[in-house]
């Protein structure tokens, strides 16, 4: 069967297809450490109580014809009214779309700004950005990190590339590594980003930010969320932002995103997206609408959730370094934000109990799986080399018994490599 070009070089997602086949393992009754999916599990992390009670309440309102194109004007309100009280970013209703989660509007995004050819300039390690320029067409400019800087892009590292290219990605907090921007790293990429343009000649097609901040509520300790307009006012002609509440309302199966950026791009968007109806529902917009407006209810949720988070997270962190200590080629990167743990498993060439010596994360990976019962993501997932001995830990979807549960038996699968 003969299909298009694109879609047989289209690479599927290796996060869902480890994530299936530990979910497979999972209904055959194997007891698994789940740390894959950046996914919640409801009765672990529960949406608010609030917001539930609001989505029942918007569908026995009868709130299940389409809604606009853009959303509802009451989340497109509500969310700017949110933007401003919490972040100081001041746009109006009419600079935000609406769509079913980020996905459709990072996609939009790439879309609304990329032609086939145009470079697309994006860390890795990142999700999901290499199988956006696949979808559009782009020449994807991978700019490798460094542990050393917690895996988050220098404007060093980004300069080089700059030059002649349409779109430069970025996130923070950053999927998959739950590191974060400081202040003067991201001024200072703003500062290229800026220079670029000014550099650009008039009908010159500019360069554009997209800036995913899907995370920037789940922050911890001192780390501090920084986004790009708040550093360089002159930079909100050419920054695109994708939000929503996926994340920090444990609300990923909601499907309640939002971009905000210049008007002519987020129309664009909104075209685009109009012709593929990649619309969040109505009733889940009426009820994000009610609880971003109830600041009693958001300031009452989010540090609940954060703390349960983090208790997670450092339980990871406090256990590989437990192990480093003892003399194990592990290590962990101190959680900054998100839902997910770097972790360093650094033993390819190591041949297992059965006599495979493994040469890959991916052999690792399935090797953890059997051996300790524990399910995590390699960086190679997310555009790095299959042998750089990185791994996400994502929390979400474990319990906090079940995450202390796993280490002791890392620990043994360990200790039977040879």
């Amino acid at each position: 069967m003969q299909v298009s070009r694109m879609a047989g070089s289209l690479i599927g997602s290796e996060i869902i297809k480890i994530g299936n086949e530990v979910n497979d393992m999972i209904r055959k009754g194997e007891q698994i450490c789940n740390l894959t999916i950046g996914d919640f599990t409801p009765s672990i992390f529960p949406i608010p109580e609030q917001l539930r009670d609001n989505i029942t309440a918007a569908y026995a309102a009868g709130h299940t014809n389409y809604p606009p194109a853009n959303g509802t004007l009451d989340l497109r309100t509500a969310a700017a009214d949110f933007l401003r009280q919490r972040l100081s970013l001041a746009y109006s209703p009419n600079d935000l779309l609406v769509a079913g989660g980020s996905r459709p509007l990072i996609y939009a995004t790439y879309l609304a700004l990329v032609d086939p050819g145009d470079k697309v300039v994006f860390p890795t390690p990142s999700w999901n950005n290499n199988h956006y320029c696949h979808l559009s067409g782009a020449e994807a400019v991978m700019v490798e990190t460094l542990p050393e800087n917690n895996f988050m892009p220098t404007a060093a590292e980004l300069a080089p590339h700059l030059p002649g290219a349409t779109l430069l990605a970025l996130c923070s907090p950053l999927n998959p590594t739950g590191t974060m921007f400081t202040r003067q790293g991201l001024l200072e990429i703003c500062d290229l980003v800026v220079a670029e343009n000014q550099r650009r000649q008039p009908g010159e097609k500019p360069l554009y930010l997209l800036y995913d901040q899907i995370y920037w509520m789940l922050t911890f300790g001192d780390a501090q969320h920084f986004d790009p307009v708040s550093l360089r006012p002159e930079l909100r002609d050419y920054t695109i932002y994708i939000d929503g509440i996926s994340k920090c309302l444990a609300a990923t199966g909601v499907r309640v995103g939002y971009a905000f950026g210049p008007a002519v791009v987020i129309d664009k968007m909104k075209a685009i997206l109009g012709h593929v109806g990649a619309w969040a529902p109505k009733a889940e917009q009426m009820a994000t609408a009610a609880y971003l407006a109830n600041d009693a209810a958001v300031d009452a949720f989010i540090p609940t959730f954060k703390t349960k988070l983090q208790q997670s997270l450092t339980t990871l962190y406090d256990g590989l370094q437990n192990l480093k200590a003892q003399g194990y080629p592990v290590d962990a990167i101190v959680p900054m934000g998100a839902i997910y743990l770097t972790a360093k498993l650094d033993v390819l060439g190591k041949t297992t109990p059965a006599g495979q010596q493994l040469t890959t994360t991916k052999e690792l990976t399935s090797y953890l799986i059997s051996e300790a019962r524990l399910a995590l993501v390699p960086f190679s997932a997310f555009g790095t080399s299959d042998t750089a001995p990185w791994f996400r830990m994502s929390v979400g979807g474990a319990s906090l018994e079940s995450i202390e549960a796993a280490l002791p038996r890392l620990q043994a699968a360990l200790d039977a490599l040879q």
